[in-house]
Protein backbone atom coordinates (compact mmCIF):
# COMPACT_ATOMS: atom_id res chain seq x y z
CA UNK A 1 0.00 0.00 0.00
CA UNK A 2 1.43 3.46 -1.09
CA UNK A 3 0.08 6.92 0.30
CA UNK A 4 1.43 10.08 -0.91
CA UNK A 5 -0.65 13.11 0.99
CA UNK A 6 0.55 16.52 2.45
CA UNK A 7 -1.82 18.49 4.60
CA UNK A 8 0.29 21.79 5.53
CA UNK A 9 -0.99 25.46 6.96
CA UNK A 10 1.05 28.28 6.90
CA UNK A 11 1.70 32.12 5.73
CA UNK A 12 2.24 32.91 1.71
CA UNK A 13 5.19 34.17 1.44
CA UNK A 14 4.75 36.24 -1.85
CA UNK A 15 1.45 36.64 -4.09
CA UNK A 16 0.48 33.72 -6.17
CA UNK A 17 2.15 33.85 -9.36
CA UNK A 18 -0.87 32.99 -12.39
CA UNK A 19 0.06 31.23 -15.56
CA UNK A 20 -1.42 29.58 -18.86
CA UNK A 21 -0.44 26.32 -20.36
CA UNK A 22 -0.09 26.70 -23.92
CA UNK A 23 -3.25 24.48 -23.41
CA UNK A 24 -5.37 27.17 -21.95
CA UNK A 25 -5.24 25.37 -18.10
CA UNK A 26 -4.55 27.59 -15.46
CA UNK A 27 -1.42 26.89 -12.98
CA UNK A 28 -0.39 29.23 -9.84
CA UNK A 29 2.59 28.30 -7.56
CA UNK A 30 3.24 29.90 -4.19
CA UNK A 31 5.36 29.20 -1.25
CA UNK A 32 3.98 28.89 2.06
CA UNK A 33 6.17 29.03 5.35
CA UNK A 34 5.46 27.30 8.22
CA UNK A 35 7.57 26.48 11.78
CA UNK A 36 7.71 24.25 14.54
CA UNK A 37 8.64 25.24 17.84
CA UNK A 38 10.67 22.67 20.36
CA UNK A 39 12.72 22.77 24.16
CA UNK A 40 16.23 21.82 23.26
CA UNK A 41 17.88 19.03 25.79
CA UNK A 42 19.28 22.78 27.57
CA UNK A 43 16.18 24.02 28.02
CA UNK A 44 16.52 27.01 25.34
CA UNK A 45 13.81 27.49 23.07
CA UNK A 46 14.25 26.58 19.67
CA UNK A 47 12.67 27.17 16.57
CA UNK A 48 12.88 26.29 12.81
CA UNK A 49 11.09 27.67 9.39
CA UNK A 50 10.27 25.74 6.56
CA UNK A 51 9.17 26.94 3.31
CA UNK A 52 7.32 24.23 0.55
CA UNK A 53 6.86 25.52 -2.84
CA UNK A 54 3.13 24.82 -3.82
CA UNK A 55 1.26 24.35 -7.21
CA UNK A 56 -2.21 24.55 -7.72
CA UNK A 57 -4.12 24.31 -11.02
CA UNK A 58 -7.22 24.90 -12.82
CA UNK A 59 -9.81 26.77 -11.67
CA UNK A 60 -8.71 26.78 -8.19
CA UNK A 61 -5.15 28.68 -9.20
CA UNK A 62 -7.68 31.56 -10.23
CA UNK A 63 -9.35 31.41 -7.29
CA UNK A 64 -5.50 31.30 -5.49
CA UNK A 65 -4.27 34.19 -7.50
CA UNK A 66 -7.36 36.62 -7.17
CA UNK A 67 -7.97 35.66 -3.23
CA UNK A 68 -4.50 34.74 -1.92
CA UNK A 69 -1.69 37.11 -0.87
CA UNK A 70 1.64 38.09 0.81
CA UNK A 71 1.29 36.61 4.62
CA UNK A 72 -2.61 35.36 4.54
CA UNK A 73 -2.99 32.25 6.22
CA UNK A 74 -3.69 29.24 3.68
CA UNK A 75 -4.49 25.66 4.29
CA UNK A 76 -3.28 23.35 1.28
CA UNK A 77 -4.09 19.46 1.12
CA UNK A 78 -2.14 17.67 -1.71
CA UNK A 79 1.10 15.39 -2.75
CA UNK A 80 4.80 15.82 -2.98
CA UNK A 81 6.06 15.88 -6.54
CA UNK A 82 9.51 15.58 -7.51
CA UNK A 83 10.34 17.07 -11.00
CA UNK A 84 14.13 17.54 -12.91
CA UNK A 85 15.01 19.69 -15.74
CA UNK A 86 18.57 20.48 -17.43
CA UNK A 87 19.79 23.82 -16.55
CA UNK A 88 22.13 26.29 -18.49
CA UNK A 89 25.01 24.26 -17.65
CA UNK A 90 23.40 21.20 -18.10
CA UNK A 91 23.55 19.77 -14.89
CA UNK A 92 20.17 17.85 -14.10
CA UNK A 93 18.38 19.50 -11.29
CA UNK A 94 15.35 18.63 -9.15
CA UNK A 95 12.53 20.45 -6.85
CA UNK A 96 10.22 18.86 -4.37
CA UNK A 97 6.77 20.43 -4.59
CA UNK A 98 3.31 20.02 -3.25
CA UNK A 99 0.61 19.86 -5.70
CA UNK A 100 -2.77 21.46 -4.31
CA UNK A 101 -5.80 19.22 -4.26
CA UNK A 102 -8.00 21.31 -2.07
CA UNK A 103 -7.28 24.65 -0.88
CA UNK A 104 -8.55 26.57 2.63
CA UNK A 105 -7.91 30.18 2.73
CA UNK A 106 -7.51 31.69 6.43
CA UNK A 107 -9.55 33.90 7.99
CA UNK A 108 -10.34 37.46 6.58
CA UNK A 109 -9.65 40.61 8.45
CA UNK A 110 -12.82 42.38 9.99
CA UNK A 111 -15.02 44.47 7.42
CA UNK A 112 -13.12 43.08 4.37
CA UNK A 113 -15.38 41.18 1.27
CA UNK A 114 -15.02 39.71 -2.35
CA UNK A 115 -11.36 40.46 -3.94
CA UNK A 116 -10.08 42.66 -1.55
CA UNK A 117 -9.31 39.56 0.48
CA UNK A 118 -6.66 40.35 3.05
CA UNK A 119 -6.12 36.81 5.22
CA UNK A 120 -6.44 38.75 8.40
CA UNK A 121 -2.95 40.39 8.35
CA UNK A 122 -2.40 43.93 9.12
CA UNK A 123 1.48 43.55 9.25
CA UNK A 124 3.70 45.16 6.88
CA UNK A 125 6.47 42.85 5.47
CA UNK A 126 9.96 44.45 4.51
CA UNK A 127 11.52 43.32 1.06
CA UNK A 128 15.25 43.36 2.97
CA UNK A 129 14.46 40.19 5.20
CA UNK A 130 10.87 38.38 4.30
CA UNK A 131 11.83 35.22 6.42
CA UNK A 132 12.10 37.10 9.61
CA UNK A 133 8.52 38.76 9.19
CA UNK A 134 7.29 35.42 9.00
CA UNK A 135 8.90 34.43 12.11
CA UNK A 136 7.80 37.57 13.82
CA UNK A 137 4.34 36.98 12.51
CA UNK A 138 3.94 33.34 13.40
CA UNK A 139 5.55 34.21 16.98
CA UNK A 140 2.62 36.13 17.66
CA UNK A 141 -0.85 34.05 16.34
CA UNK A 142 0.90 30.91 16.88
CA UNK A 143 0.02 29.96 20.68
CA UNK A 144 2.64 27.49 22.23
CA UNK A 145 1.29 24.03 22.80
CA UNK A 146 3.54 21.60 25.37
CA UNK A 147 1.56 18.20 25.69
CA UNK A 148 4.41 16.59 28.05
CA UNK A 149 2.97 19.07 31.00
CA UNK A 150 -0.16 19.03 30.25
CA UNK A 151 -0.50 14.76 30.17
CA UNK A 152 0.06 12.53 32.31
CA UNK A 153 0.32 8.87 31.40
CA UNK A 154 -1.87 7.91 33.98
CA UNK A 155 -4.58 10.28 32.74
CA UNK A 156 -4.27 7.88 29.27
CA UNK A 157 -7.42 5.67 29.06
CA UNK A 158 -5.80 2.57 27.33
Amino acid sequence: MNLNKVFIIGRLTNDPQLRSTPGGQSVASFSLATNRNWVAKNGQKQEEVQFHNIVVWGRQAEVASQFLKKGTMAFVEGRLQTRSWQDKTGQTRYTTEIVCERMQMGPRAAGVSGASYSGGSSKEYSQESPRDNFIDEMKEELPEINLEDDIRSDEIPF
